[in-house]
């Protein structure tokens, strides 16, 4: 016995290692080398994230900056405030011009007379609204169609039966719908507005068609929709004086409304936000200063019995 042992001893199959200290420890452990890459990774990422969001801004500032278009400035709108609503009287003028002006071209398929009440007219009111259109319904028991006065689940009529007899009436150019057209123009209402007021004859050197107009606001510069604005082109019911450029700042804002329906309720709910999370702050604040301090500081002593 004593000899297998001593030959186990010289095969070194017996002999203690020594034990590994913090500094060896921490480099054998897989944990720590896959955070180091991880951090690398992140990193890494982070930083061609940054790059590529930088080339594309450059990329779009460079494009802005060479379009022929004019950018439209910025108007000092009611609404524009982080705690502004909308100016829902301009909102309601808004509609007379586009029930008088543009539904002539536009539609607004997306629109129906029940959103109007409790944002610029009274349930009574809209209904009224809705029974001054015809819509085609049906069938019936005998199984025909039939003529009714609107209602508040109808939406907005359109001019135009399809695309194909919109284009033919505008010398083929399609009038976009306008339910979300704020939302998908850069510069929302403020294009919107410059567009409307923006025509002007056409410089030396550029061309139009026949049946174009020239807004330099336009992409391109030439537009197929002749100016529809001019002063006191309708009369607005509350006696506000209908100058061009207040007959267009009070489309824009009721167009801005039928983009973002949601508009007022999403600033009613960040001032909930705001004050739920200042009164969470403040008791957050008053734990951690007079409860939770004490027991962070405290400081605990073994005293041995003698």
């Amino acid at each position: 016995m004593a000899a297998t042992l001593r030959r186990f001893n010289g095969l070194r199959l017996l002999k203690s290692t020594p034990a590994l200290n913090l500094q060896q420890a921490k480099n054998l452990s897989t944990a720590s080398s896959w955070a180091n890459n991880n951090k690398k990774l992140i990193g890494a990422v982070g930083a061609l994230t940054g790059g590529v969001g930088a080339l594309l801004f450059a990329l779009e500032q460079s494009v802005e900056a060479s379009g022929s278009e004019v950018h439209s400035p910025a108007q000092p709108w009611n609404h524009k405030g982080l705690f502004s609503s909308l100016d829902h009287q301009s909102v309601r003028r808004g509609y007379e011009v586009y029930k008088q002006v543009c539904s002539a071209c536009h539609s607004m398929q997306y629109i129906a007379y029940r959103n109007l009440v409790g944002v610029s007219h009274t349930e009574a009111e809209a209904k009224a609204e809705a029974e001054q259109i015809t819509v085609k319904d049906g069938p019936d028991d005998t199984g025909n169609y039939f003529d009714r006065p609107g209602k508040l689940s109808d939406y907005f009529p359109s001019p135009y039966p399809n695309e194909e007899a919109a284009r033919a009436a505008n010398n083929g150019a399609y009038p976009p719908d306008l339910s979300y057209i704020v939302s998908a123009r850069k510069g929302g209402e403020d294009y919107i507005f410059s567009l409307l007021t923006g025509y002007h004859d056409a410089p030396a050197g550029v061309v139009l068609r026949e049946g174009q107009y020239f807004n330099p606001y336009f992409p391109g510069g030439a537009i197929s929709m002749a100016q529809v604005l001019y002063n006191e082109v309708i009369e607005y019911e509350d006696g506000t004086p209908p100058t061009q450029s207040q007959l267009a700042k009070d489309v824009a804002t009721f167009l801005k409304w039928t983009s973002e329906p949601e508009h007022d309720d999403r600033k009613q709910i960040l001032i909930k936000v705001i004050g739920i999370l200042g009164f969470l702050t403040a008791i957050s604040y008053y734990i951690k200063r007079h409860k939770w301090s004490s027991l962070k500081s405290r400081k605990i002593v073994f005293v041995p019995k003698k």
